[in-house]
Order: C-alpha cells, then structure tokens, then sequence
C-alpha cells in the first residue's frame, strides 16, 4: 500500500489511476479496454444484484433465499432504520450473497463467500448520489488495489485466516471504492480500508455445515454498512493511525492464531450452536 501511494503521490493520480495503470502494464492492453473489461465485471455484478432482489429462489440446502427482497420490500417501505444508503447497501449486499448460495452467476471480491459487500456499496451509492457508471468503475478499480495489496501479502481464504480474510478484506475494498466515488484522496482509500478492517479484526470462518450460507450471507449485508461507517470516518479527515500495510500484516498474525475450528472446517463458532447442527441434520 506505501508503494501504491507514494506512485499516486509521484504521478498525481487517484488509487484507481494507479491501478489501471498496472493494470495495463500487466496485461499489455490499453486503458480502454482494460476499463472495459472491469466495466463488464461491474454488468454481472448488477446482474447478480437485480436477480437477488427480484428473483424467487433458495439455496440447494433451503437455509438461505429471499432475504435481500424482504430488506428490499422493507426500505420501500420507508421502515428502515438505517440511513437511505445504508438500507440500499445492505440490501443488495445480501440479495448477491444469497444468488452465489443458490449457484448462481457472481464476482469474487474477493471471494464468492464475501461476493455481495462490494455491490452492496457500489449501487448504493449510484442510485443514492447519482453517480455515473465511470464512477463506479474507477471504484472497482480503488477495491482491486486494496484486494492485490491483501493478496499479496497475506491470504483471501478464511480456511487460511478466517473471514477477516474473505468479509474482513471486502469491507477493506469497499470503503476504499467508496471514498474513490466520493472524491477522496488515495491516503483516505487506504485509511478507510485500515478503519473497516480494523474493526473486522478476527472474523472467524464459522459456516452452518460447511455452507456458504449461515452466518456469511448476513455478514456481507453488515460488511457493506460497516464499509460505509469506514468510507464516512476516512472522507471526515479522522486520522488512522496504523498503516494498511501493518493491519494486513496483523490480520496474518491474528489469522494464524485463530483454531483449526474457526477457519472454514465448520465444527466451531456459530457452526457449533446446538440449533446450528440441528440444522445441518
């Protein structure tokens, strides 16, 4: 993260700027057309949204579907209690969680397990602020550099590191596209996804029978409205005072610590309550 902002510092460019900048250095492409393959990962991300807050369908185990569409029939409703952004966010946070439960076609950001937090975000965000679909994209692109930052140097797995590594870094890469769409400067991108991953600080990876289901569909709905506090308290000029680079370094460190039962192996945590393996039964 110190290399992508000292370049963006260097060249006067956004975080997005500089990762399209690798982007087009990695693949020997040119800016338009790197944009465009992005602008096409965001049209499947919509797809993906529209279904999950339309569609009527469950997962293949019956546990998870239509929860997107009730948070959806609840904020037209104008009862939520969050905030307007805040209520989108999390709307369709879970409505794509819940199409990657029942198979259907998602973008891993990072993961598919943690699929919906950064859609959540990104169309929230365009419907509430009237962004424009460039916008969005240059958002994809500030997320991405906070995902090769997080890949790189630690793990996107939760078998590896727990959630904090699959929920825990979407949260990092939303508010970083969050604060991109919002006009702030990278050093906030990077201190937004510092604050939301900070607070998602040892997530453990706890799925009900070893599904991507229970508890991970409503953690990418709290993922998107935690992202959001992260993109505020970054935009607000709040000083985060340890490095992105150093909590991606102690999420390793807390990731190893973590049990054999609290990385994905589904025998601890939420995995474990008696109601949970009565499911699973």
């Amino acid at each position: 993260m110190a290399g992508l902002l000292e370049l963006a510092g260097k060249e006067n460019l956004s975080l997005a700027g500089v990762v399209i900048r690798y982007q087009e250095e990695l693949e020997g492409k040119p800016r338009e057309e790197v944009r465009g393959i992005m602008a096409g990962r965001l049209r499947v991300m919509r797809e993906a949204a529209q279904e999950g807050l339309t569609g009527d369908f469950r997962s293949p185990s019956g546990l998870v579907g239509g929860g997107g569409k009730f948070l959806e029939k609840w904020r037209r409703a104008g009862r939520s209690l969050s905030g307007t952004i805040t209520a989108r966010a999390i709307a369709i946070a879970m409505a794509v969680a819940e199409v990657n439960a029942a198979m259907g076609r998602v973008v891993a950001a990072p993961t598919a397990g943690s699929c919906g937090i950064l859609p959540g975000v990104l169309f929230a965000l365009e419907a509430e602020k009237g962004l424009a679909e460039d916008q969005l994209v240059d958002g994809l692109f500030a997320a991405a550099g906070i995902g090769i930052v997080a890949a790189r140097q630690a793990s996107l797995s939760g078998a590896a590191l727990g959630c904090q590594a699959e929920c825990g870094v979407a949260t990092a890469m939303a508010a970083a596209a969050a604060v991109e769409m919002a006009g702030g400067k990278p050093e906030q991108a990077a201190a937004a996804a510092g604050v939301a991953l900070q607070g998602l600080m040892g997530l453990v990876c706890d799925p009900v029978g070893g599904l991507v289901e229970i508890p991970c569909v409503m953690r990418n709905a709290t993922g998107a409205a935690h992202a959001l506090t992260a993109a505020d308290i970054a935009l607000a000029g709040v000083r985060c005072y340890i490095p992105f680079d150093e909590v991606i370094a102690a999420m390793v460190e807390v990731g190893r610590a973590l049990p054999a039962s609290l990385r994905e192996t589904g025998t601890g945590g939420i995995a474990a309550c008696p109601t949970a393996r009565r499911l699973v039964e």
